[in-house]
């Protein structure tokens, strides 16, 4: 597999349901070909929590896209390689949830790679988290920022990729099935 696409998105409250910002980052042999960002209306409340980790609030929203609007040009991009995250499992959640409370079709599964999990085989016994691993390897981070967040795991992949890594040990599938 040579293209990657690496995402991350922010949530703006404790449900996790709803996306406030997404951000994608393109790797395809080694090079980063293409990034997005964009601010996403959620349609729902946030919490103090979340605004105090990510900076986003209401305001900073109000007049961004919503998800059903943003989908059509983020869906190519996700659809177009094999999807990274860190921690995937919570991005790929989010996603879910998203495209399930607007009722959008996308495809049944898809195979993707956790940066976490590699890492824990990579670099056993160290801690695996962004910033932990962005320090470690001096990659520059803007953290609870989703494009600065996708672009640091997309550096993290190529470092993992550079040392010998073989992805194919670390897929795994994530179902979209709508309940």
């Amino acid at each position: 597999m040579s293209r990657f696409i690496i995402f991350d998105v922010e949530t703006p409250n404790y449900r996790c349901n709803r996306m406030s910002a997404i951000g994608i980052t393109v790797l395809e042999d080694g090079v980063v070909t293409n990034e997005f960002s964009s601010l996403i209306n959620p349609e729902t409340d946030f919490d103090a929590f979340n605004i105090r980790l990510t900076g986003i609030d209401e305001e900073l929203v109000r007049d961004a896209p919503t998800f059903p609007e943003l989908w059509p040009q983020i869906e190519p991009l996700m659809s177009s390689g094999l999807l990274v995250a860190h921690n995937a499992v919570f991005d790929l959640g989010v996603l879910k949830k998203c495209l399930d409370y607007y009722e959008i079709d996308w495809k049944p599964y898809a195979r993707y790679l956790c940066t976490v999990q590699m890492g824990r085989r990579i670099l056993p016994g160290m801690s695996h988290k962004l910033n932990t691993l962005c320090d470690y390897y001096g990659i520059a981070l803007n953290h609870h920022h989703a494009e600065s967040d996708s672009h640091a795991c997309a550096e993290i992949l190529l470092r993992y990729l550079e040392s010998g890594a073989d992805v194919r040990q670390h897929i795994r599938t994530y179902s979209f099935r709508r309940a």
